[in-house]
């Protein structure tokens, strides 16, 4: 995914700072068969907006358990969730959390993935017993070891209809941290040099056909369009495996196209948050744009787009995303009739010189009737 910023302030260890970035994303879609799909990031002008709070200090516990009797210890905060105690679990044995019985360390059965860590009241120098069969060590696709589970599009969450709201995840403790480990084990390959906006997107593909017919209507020309205003940098929810592979069939990579990738970001630069849909609460990974602008400073809240057929994967930055229909069946005479980016390009086109993204409401403007049109042709 690619992300646009002009300036980023740094973060004291007691002060969560918001920023709001516009980014377009566009991505296969993760309801296909062969797994999530891609995203696209292109440098536009984004707004960005600040919201200061003073955050205390995180307390953290350490824990000793047994397993296979060997002995382990592990340090987990207050803010991580049970999920959290199961990924660590599974990083130091093996062991995944399917298979984890975790006995001794409450009264009872364990609760609920979401459950605080906090809230179990645990004193650090607790012991407990771990009991499980380790999975195997055949190879494995690198994002499975991430821990981050793939939900369907049907539990999506639209978090730019509610931005109040949204900032409890922002100001959460977990998810700032998560953002700074993030950051710190970033790796980013600069496939073409950087400018000063990025558009991330995501739904541009669809299914396992053959790239000239699994690729969105009208791909190629509306990157071309959008290239001369906006860095464009594609952020997969899957392996960077199958998304190299993905890119380079599709000519996007290593192609002599008339617009440029400036990067790549695949799963493991994803993590996973806690939403809640009609009073239920469910895990899903998130596309954190902080990331991105805590690495390259000159994107930001005010020059980012993002462009993702998934609402939930703005949970972090919902006034930078601009969510558009999916595209599926590939195959078809309807798909084949889709017109979703050429009317993507007119929009980004139309806001590419506003100086502040976070003035916008992309939600709102995209399907607006009244914006200029695109000759065909241009396209």
């Amino acid at each position: 995914m690619t992300v646009a910023s002009t300036s980023s302030q740094p973060q004291s260890a007691a002060t969560s700072s918001t920023s709001i970035t516009q980014t377009t994303i566009q991505d296969g879609d993760s309801s296909q068969a062969n797994g999530a799909g891609t995203t696209m990031i292109c440098t536009t002008t984004i707004l960005t907006t600040s919201v200061d709070i003073e955050i205390g200090p995180e307390r953290w516990i350490h824990l000793l358990f047994t397993w296979a009797s060997k002995q382990f210890t592990l340090d987990i905060a207050d803010s991580d969730r049970v999920f959290d105690l199961k990924a660590s679990l599974f990083s130091l044995t093996n062991v995944p959390p399917e298979r984890q019985k975790i006995l001794g360390l409450v009264k009872g059965k364990l609760p609920p993935d979401e459950e605080r860590i906090g809230d179990l009241k645990l004193m650090s120098g607790k012991k407990f017993t771990l009991v499980g069969t380790p999975e195997g060590h055949e190879i494995k696709d690198p994002s499975q070891v991430e821990f981050l589970p793939d939900v369907l599009n049907d539990l999506d969450v639209d978090f730019s209809a509610d931005p109040t709201a949204a900032l409890q995840y922002q100001n959460d403790q977990r998810n700032i941290r998560k953002v700074r480990e993030a950051t710190k084990k970033l790796n980013v390959n600069i496939i073409h040099p950087l400018r000063e906006a990025i558009l991330d997107t995501k739904p541009l593909t669809s299914g396992a056909l053959p790239p000239a017919e699994c690729a969105r209507p009208r791909l190629h020309e509306f990157l071309s369009k959008i290239y001369p205003h906006y860095d464009i940098c594609i952020w997969s929810q899957t392996s960077w495996i199958w998304l190299e592979t993905k890119l380079v069939e599709l000519g996007m990579l290593g192609g002599d196209r008339p617009y440029k990738i400036s990067f790549v970001l695949d799963k493991t630069s994803m993590f996973t948050v806690f939403s809640k849909r009609e009073g239920k609460t469910y895990t899903h990974s998130v596309k954190a744009l902080q990331i991105i602008w805590n690495r390259f400073p000159q994107y930001n809240a005010k020059n980012t787009i993002h462009v993702d057929d998934l609402g939930r994967n703005f949970a972090l930055n919902p006034r930078q995303g601009l969510k558009i229909s999916p595209f599926k069946d590939a195959h078809t005479a309807q798909a084949m009739a889709d017109r979703e980016l050429e009317k993507l390009a007119r929009y980004m086109l139309h806001i590419a010189g506003t100086e502040d993204f976070e003035n916008l409401n992309h939600k709102v403007n995209f399907y607006d009737d009244h914006l200029p049109s695109v000759k065909a042709s241009q396209l």
